[in-house]
């Protein structure tokens, strides 16, 4: 079993910053991949970014230019950190882990990111 604790969420104005965290423990294997996802009230869940053990990443489109996703190893924690934030970025960001991208198994129990003026 993995657990997936995150932190960092909050309310932003628009334009503004946030950082997330996402710390793993438990049975961690390597390689791996981490990565976050969000769903918004009355949407499906969609992936934000994810990465690989060796740095391998991915992104959305809606979120090209604006978030970074990276991680710490040694510490098996993923950082998102996002810029000119919307208000359509507003969404409950899910921390997930899994040995690779399509086998994204575990799950935190996410962070509540408003970005409202």
């Amino acid at each position: 079993q993995v657990q997936l604790v995150e932190s960092g969420g909050g309310l932003v104005q628009p334009g503004g910053s946030l950082r997330l965290s996402c710390a793993a423990s438990g049975s961690i294997v390597s390689p791996n991949a981490m990565g976050w996802y969000r769903q918004a009230p009355g949407k499906q869940r969609e992936l934000v970014a994810r990465i690989t053990s060796g740095g391998i990443t991915n992104y959305a489109d809606s979120v090209k230019g604006r978030f970074t996703i990276s991680r710490d190893n040694a510490k098996n924690t993923v950082y998102l950190q996002m810029n000119a934030l919307k208000p359509e970025d507003t969404a409950v960001y899910y921390c997930s882990y899994g040995r690779t991208f399509f086998a994204m198994n575990y799950w935190g129990e996410g962070t509540l990111v408003t970005v409202s003026s």
